[in-house]
């Protein structure tokens, strides 16, 4: 069964950093294209940022320039460096892998004022 465990989350102040990792129980983790996403209270789920299996990155027009993706192939690791943290970031973030409708269970940040 394929499992994705996130950490890293946390409270932070405004303009703050922190890096959420992402670890999968899955084989062939390297053909995968892999997503963050997140979802505020009362709010939709939203894709933040994607990490192709070819090496690709693409960003949601909030985050680009504050955030970066990033994978460890090797590692079976996802990772999301979140720079310059801002209130509206709180939400819940997810790891996805699409090619398999996996999600992992969330990691909680909180951003305050």
């Amino acid at each position: 069964q394929v499992q994705l465990v996130e950490s890293g989350g946390g409270l932070v102040q405004s303009g703050g950093s922190l890096k959420l990792s992402c670890i999968a129980s899955v084989n062939a983790f390297d053909r995968y294209n892999l997503n963050w996403y997140r979802q505020a209270p009362g709010k939709q789920r939203e894709l933040v940022a994607t990490a192709t299996r070819e090496g690709n990155k693409d960003y949601a027009d909030s985050v680009w320039g504050r955030f970066i993706i990033s994978r460890d192939n090797n590692k079976k690791t996802l990772f999301l460096q979140m720079n310059s943290l801002k209130p509206e970031d709180t939400a819940v973030y997810y790891c996805h892998i699409p090619a398999l409708g996996v999600w992992g269970q969330g990691t909680q940040v909180t951003v305050s004022s």
